[in-house]
């Protein structure tokens, strides 16, 4: 076996801390920080120190062993890429203010690359001819970017972040899948290898468009997203991919629309106290503007509208609530009063909740004024529906019908089957077997390599600091000389020996630092294994800790270096 590096403590470029940074708010970026794994640069921007680049090095071969080892081939793409392909298939405009766009010397226009399905596609157009030269998955690790409009949460949510995308490229749909599949077991092989604790769940396609596409999600408090997770079936999703059947009803016994004065009754909640109803019973209006036009959203009264839902179903439109100014100018749209029933010039869109039959209670379109018994399909027509409500804990699982379980979690891997999108904008064709043009299908893959550093310090870290998995943690033992010259002596010994054996060592070896704080940066740290040459050393007696179980034994250096090398 290969001699492992020494890292000496006494010349590591690395500052541990005692508090907490004054704007940090989670746990990963509190100790990735206080434990000299990163520095801030700018906002959104961070440096990575030794350690933490021992730990991001780790993530990166890990997700480069399994990605060879499903045929994929890494390249290296630049960066700074020019416009005209963003151009082409639309997302020059649909990323917004999040795409980073600068220009040359001649005024040329160019971006940072957030993804490069694009240069991808470009990539395989100029190196691909034939069916003969698919199928083919290609990969790179680099360092992407996204002008945050508010970056948080350390390296969770920068500007600047490295991450793997592969692209897989097909001439049939039976072959994308294949493709799809293959980068589905080998996420779930790197994810485990990290040592995530993590779930798979259906999810929407945004801005990267294409038709199936699945998130790999780690449960933690940081999370920005919410899944839903079925305790009675396989069922789990992010809460912005849930969908349900769209179910009629009967109406048939429900009498004739009826106008109730309700004075002083704007909102659902004065509404259902001043009649004595739920809030369930009534039908909520919230009025959008989609690219300046009005557009009503119809839910039940005691659902909450999921704006991002809204924004994701129109986008690229730009959606926004309406203001005083557009009531205003509308005198036919009463604020607080705003029902469904003969309303001009305004686009319906319902929740399925708002399903055909079902009755209402909802406003009447005059001031003061709301009807009741108001039947959708009867009454008013939805011109389209689209799942929009917020989802609460005890939904129904659309599978099984077992509420469903909410939870906060990171995103930290995403795989689509883009389909044609980029083909056609790009005009990606290779020759068919029977000689004829052939459109290629592709699919996009993603694992957020820098976000899975901050995901596994948020799942695995105690009270006392970080505690990383082996495998990517950035050494294997941590060695502790207590102080005295006889234990630094011995540390440095103990260490080229395990060094000898192939393993990795971090040694404390400075000098005029307590035992205490030395103790306290080991756990801080977080390498799995800590072995402090102490009050024995004279003896030849070190003591073993397991960093995350906290179980001790002393061992003579003999039995620590085969234990160690074992």
């Amino acid at each position: 076996m290969a001699n492992a590096p020494v890292q000496r403590m006494s010349q590591l470029l690395a500052k541990t801390l005692r508090d907490d940074p004054a704007d940090a708010e989670v746990l990963s970026h509190k100790l990735l920080v206080r434990a000299g794994y990163v520095r801030r640069t700018a906002a959104g921007i961070w440096s990575w120190l030794p350690l933490g680049k021992k730990v991001l090095a780790n993530v990166e071969r890990i997700v480069r062993e399994e990605m060879d080892a499903v045929g994929a081939q890494e390249v290296l793409l630049p960066a700074v890429l020019p416009r005209e392909p963003y151009e082409a298939t639309g997302r020059w405009q649909e990323y917004g203010p999040e795409l980073f766009r600068l220009q040359d010397r001649r005024g040329g226009d160019y971006l940072l690359g957030p993804t490069h399905e694009e240069i991808f596609t470009l990539l395989v157009k100029d190196q691909a001819s034939s069916y003969k030269d698919l199928p083919v998955i290609l990969y790179q690790i680099q360092n992407k970017y996204r002008d945050e409009a508010r970056p948080r949460a350390g390296i969770l949510r920068g500007r600047e972040f490295l991450m793997k995308d592969s692209y897989s490229f097909d001439t049939d749909d039976e072959g994308l899948a294949r493709s799809y599949a293959l980068h589905r077991e080998a996420y779930q092989k790197i994810f485990a290898r990290l040592g995530l604790d993590y779930r798979i769940c259906a999810a929407t396609a945004g801005a990267m468009g294409g038709s199936k596409s699945e998130e790999f999600l780690a449960p933690a408090e940081a999370g920005e997203d919410t899944f839903a997770d079925c305790p009675n079936c396989d069922f789990a999703a992010n809460t912005e991919a849930i969908t349900y059947e769209l179910t009629s009803v009967d109406a048939s016994d429900v009498p004739a629309a009826e106008d109730i004065p309700t004075p002083d009754t704007p909102t659902i909640e004065t509404l259902a106290a001043s009649l004595g109803v739920p809030a369930s019973a009534t039908l909520k209006n919230l009025l959008v503007k989609v690219d300046g036009e009005i557009v009503a959203v119809g839910v039940p009264g005691d659902r909450e509208v999921d704006m991002d839902k809204v924004e994701a179903h129109f986008a690229p439109a730009t959606v926004e609530l309406v203001t005083e100014t557009d009531f205003a100018a509308r005198p036919d749209l009463v604020r607080g009063y705003v029902g469904p029933r003969g309303l001009e010039k305004v686009t319906y869109i319902a929740d399925p909740r708002v399903a055909p039959g079902t009755a209402w209670i909802t406003g009447a379109n005059k001031a003061g004024t709301h009807t009741k018994n108001v039947v959708v399909g009867r009454d008013f027509e939805v011109g389209e529906y689209v799942d929009v409500v917020v989802v609460q804990e005890g939904d129904p699982c659309p599978k099984c019908g077992t509420g469903l379980v909410l939870d906060r979690a990171i995103e930290i891997g995403h795989i689509f089957q883009l389909g044609r999108k980029y083909a056609d904008a790009l005009k990606l064709d290779v020759l068919g077997q029977n000689g004829k043009p052939v459109r290629v299908t592709m699919g996009s893959y993603g694992i957020g390599v820098s976000r899975a550093v901050a995901a596994l310090a948020e799942q695995t870290a105690d009270d006392k600091g970080l505690c990383w998995p082996a495998e990517v943690a950035p050494a294997d033992v941590h060695v502790v000389a207590a102080g005295k010259a006889l234990q630094t002596e011995l540390a440095l010994d103990i260490s080229g020996k395990l060094a000898a054996a192939g393993v990795r060592v971090l040694v404390d070896d400075r000098p005029g630092v307590s035992p205490g704080v030395k103790f306290t940066d080991s756990e801080l740290i977080g390498v799995p294994k800590i072995l402090v040459a102490g009050r024995r050393a004279a003896d030849g007696v070190v003591e073993l800790k397991d960093r995350r179980t906290g179980e001790r034994e002393e061992l003579t250096v003999e039995e620590a270096v085969a234990r160690l090398t074992a």
